[in-house]
């Protein structure tokens, strides 16, 4: 399968609920437009101190974390203002997909249209998820949109569910307007042979 379809990555665990997205990323850092650098914003005042050094506290500081595809999240993650930056600094940290048993609907809207894949899942698969990142932090967990399927380190395989148009997105590695693109020349037919009848 392709990397669109299936990928697999270690995951880290942020066991809190009503994550938002002024914590994502705090509000100082959305003057940028390019997406470069953000991974240094993702939750910038959780995660360093004000000296800027590490809290050696903060989950995403923790060692062998670098190049995690799932972030494991609480409940209704993604709350807050709309930013799109906060789904931009999670893709430049390394995350391709976020594991939480609830999203705010203007987060995973964003996440979807960006490429990030929100991973809802019931609170015992959540716990079973939990349980799994604190025995062995570098357990591989597998997302594969062909299903769409989340594999757990264990075995299990979950269903999970995702817009069938934004799944197609994903899989083809384009976005609504990509899709929109794709079929210029078609559009463009079809104006002309209106055009032609409204002649008549």
């Amino acid at each position: 399968m392709s990397g669109r379809a299936h990928f697999e990555g270690t995951a880290v665990l942020l066991p809190r609920d009503d994550v938002d997205t002024d914590q994502i990323v705090p509000a100082r850092f959305l003057k940028v437009t390019d997406r470069s650098g953000l991974e240094s914003a993702l939750f910038a005042d959780h995660r360093f101190d004000s000296s800027g050094e590490p809290r050696g506290d903060f989950p995403l500081n923790a060692p062998g974390v670098a190049g995690a595809a799932f972030l494991v999240a609480g409940r209704n993650f993604g709350c807050g203002s709309s930013r799109e930056h906060a789904v931009w600094a999670l893709q430049a940290f390394g995350f391709r997909a976020v594991i939480a048993p609830s999203f705010a609907d203007i987060f995973r809207r964003n996440a979807l249209e960006n490429g990030l894949l929100p991973i809802g899942v019931d609170a015992a698969a959540h716990e079973r998820i939990r349980m799994l990142c604190e025995h062995n932090p570098a357990h591989l967990f597998a997302a594969d949109l062909t299903g769409p399927t989340l594999t757990l380190p264990d075995g299990a395989r979950l269903a999970f569910d995702i817009d069938p148009f934004a799944r197609r997105c994903l899989l083809e590695g384009t976005d609504g307007l990509g899709l929109l693109l794709a079929h210029v020349g078609e559009i463009e037919r079809f104006e002309a042979m209106h055009e032609r009848g409204a002649s008549r």
